[in-house]
């Protein structure tokens, strides 16, 4: 019987043009200068601002339809951007002030650079903390605040510097190592840190562990309960209470999203209200104190790039770099999906990159995109990124005009605001279905929860993207194998184990490759193989049917194979040759095809035993078992696949 088709083998290509190609599939998936060609270079010189400033495109479009709704949005985003930004900058020990200067310069930045319609940038709890953590192993935010917050601008300077680096190389994909699971353990563990450390507040306490763990930070609450103060938690509990009645009330009528976002600066206004009238500040009630009115003062000369913390503040640059821009491109990406528009993630990353680098110089921290302004922008039916103009414009008008009226507002209800908004990010739905469809990603959120909370913030990190990475080094050096059968009258090939009225090939076994093979999983795939031959073999045998004669490798899956991939079919083939056993392959890629020849195994294996798809390759061992006497097996030789 001779095939119709044989499986071919690619032409040779220059090597210059195969890295070229390899180049563009690994940095350039998306092909992003596929616009630029064939334009005169006036034309290419626009379309490269339009990439970079994203502005340009669609400001010329913009109508007064469009100004009415991102009004309406960005003086909502700001009621609750401003109440935040002062919570989380006392969150990274830094002056509340900050959290307002935070909120005027990145969102006006971002409005330029940024490619999505709904993120409203600006300070998030989880980069707070991890900057008050980690800044805090070299300085004392209390004894040297000087410096604590000149390591503070640097460490911004340097994660905005990241952030631009990886979107100008093109490396968004390293945001893919963290995956969705790894993500959920991770926030959540960092939310359940952020409240226990509002226990400080909330309690009225002057003392505080600076450790984030578990058991630190309940040792350090149950060894002062003669400090605690109930005015304080009094005023906390009822703070909390109506920030999450109000959420309620806002998700079960989501026409009045408006009362859930309002709902913080209301909590400011009744809780400076409160002090001021009777004087809570007498009782142990902290409040925020003086707030510096006027705009950003450049920060630029306060850099430090000098020893000995230029290391740390490097470090706190990346990890806290990484944490921001995987929360805000996957919150923009979230929201681009519900309106069906794309964003593309390098050019987000140079956008936070660049909003960052222009923060730290006037007198900013780490900003990104977080999920509650975002929700909030998108709830309003903001309709470009000019809402992050107007919130930023109604920061500006708060620092020239309105700082004093923070002064009486209680340290207890900012507290309030970040446990409110972190009880949004233990996402408890999201783990349990993890455990219903993937029981190894719930075992990698846990994990990932278990090392924040009672670890650190940074451990958790290091433990997630471990655990992640060793997830994706299963994957690859444990790829499946599987054994195909027939299916009822068809000429169809699926596994028996999914499919059990699937029929085996008498005197034929046929293994499905599930991965490339690449000399991580090599030794493992020639183990395996020799233990399905060895089980056919036993079956055979116990049912006396046709002794096995072929074993067809179904390639269709496998779309790379390296040298010690090729070695370790050599290795089988040999093995099964001395066996009585022939060895056949069926539908390789091009690119494995390519590389067998080049190695001389299609010359070795020979171009007859290589068919395009399993059929064929059935019907052709079905022929020689019919036309040909079987070779005898040898049932006491053993594999030796050294």
């Amino acid at each position: 019987m001779e095939c119709t088709h044989r499986v071919a083998i690619p032409p040779p290509q220059p090597f210059v043009k195969s890295l070229k190609c390899s180049l563009k599939e690994t940095f350039f998936p998306d092909d992003p200068l596929r616009q630029f060609k064939k334009q005169p270079p006036s034309r290419k010189f626009m379309l490269g601002l339009h990439y970079f400033f994203p502005i340009l495109q669609w400001a010329p479009r913009y109508t007064f339809e469009f100004l009415k709704s991102d009004l309406v949005s960005g003086i909502t985003v700001a009621s609750l951007a401003i109440p935040q930004g002062i919570s989380y900058a006392k969150l990274a020990n830094l002056p509340p002030i900050l959290g307002l200067y935070s909120s005027f310069v990145p969102p006006l930045v971002y409005a330029m650079m940024g490619s999505s319609r709904d993120l409203a940038v600006g300070t998030v709890a989880v980069p707070s903390l991890l900057l008050a953590s980690m800044l805090g192993k070299e300085v004392n935010a209390n004894e040297n605040p000087k410096l604590y917050l000149h390591l503070a601008f640097t460490a911004t300077f340097f994660a905005g510097v990241f952030q631009a680096s990886l979107g100008l190389l093109r490396l968004g994909f390293i945001v893919d190592f963290l995956s969705h699971a790894t993500i959920v353990g991770f926030m959540a563990g960092a939310a359940t840190v952020v409240c226990l450390q509002q226990l400080k507040e909330i309690l009225g306490l002057d003392q505080f562990t600076h450790a984030t763990d578990l058991v630190s930070v309940l040792r350090s609450v149950f060894t002062q309960t003669h400090e605690w103060r109930w005015e304080s938690g009094v005023l906390g509990c009822c703070s909390l209470f109506f920030l999450i009645s109000t959420r309620y009330f806002s998700k079960r009528k989501p026409n009045f999203f408006w009362i859930s976002a309002m709902a913080p600066l209301t909590s400011v206004v009744l809780g400076s209200l409160v002090v001021y009238l009777i004087h809570a500040e007498k009782h142990g009630v902290q409040v925020v104190g003086e707030l510096k009115k006027g705009l950003n003062p450049v920060s630029l000369g306060d850099l430090e790039f000098v020893s000995p913390y230029l290391k740390a503040t490097i470090k706190t640059g990346i990890v806290t770099g990484v944490i921001g821009f995987a929360e805000g491109i996957a919150v923009g990406r979230s929201f681009a999906m519900f309106k069906n528009y794309h964003i593309d993630g390098n050019k987000e990353m140079i956008a936070f990159g660049v909003m960052n680098i222009a923060g730290s110089c006037t007198s900013c921290y780490l900003t990104t995109g977080p999920f509650s302004r975002a929700a909030v922008n998108y709830s309003a039916g903001c309709k470009t990124a000019f809402s992050n103009i107007v919130m930023a414009i109604a920061v500006m008008f708060t620092l020239l005009f309105l700082t004093p009226l923070f002064h009486y507002t209680p340290l207890v209800v900012l507290a309030a605001i970040i446990i409110s908004a972190m009880l949004c990010l233990i996402d408890y739905e999201a783990a349990i279905h993890l455990w219903q469809v993937d029981k190894f990603d719930f075992v990698v959120c846990i994990s990932a929860y278990i090392g924040v909370v009672f670890g650190s913030v940074e451990i958790g990190l290091v433990i997630a993207m471990a655990i992640s990475l060793l997830r994706v080094l299963v994957f690859i050096a444990r790829p499946r194998t599987m054994v195909l059968g027939n299916l009822p009258n068809s000429t169809i090939f699926r596994n028996v184990e999914q499919y059990p009225n699937a029929s085996n090939v008498p005197g034929v076994l046929i293994l499905q490759i599930d991965a490339p093979i690449y000399f991580v999983n090599a030794s493992y795939l020639r183990e395996r193989i020799a233990r399905w031959i060895d089980e056919e073999k036993d079956t055979i045998k116990s049912s006396e049917e046709t002794c096995l004669q072929y074993v067809i490798m179904d390639m269709s899956a496998v779309g790379n194979i390296d040298t010690s991939g090729i070695s370790m079919l050599e290795e089988i083939k040999k093995a099964i040759d001395r066996r009585g056993i022939k060895l056949v392959l069926a539908n390789p890629g091009g690119e494995v095809m390519k590389k067998l020849h080049k190695s001389k195994f299609v010359e070795n294996i020979g171009q007859e035993c290589i068919y395009l798809t399993v059929g064929e390759a059935v019907a052709g061992c079905k022929y020689m078992l019919q036309t040909c006497k079987s070779n005898p097996v040898i049932e006491s030789e053993t594999w030796n696949l050294v």
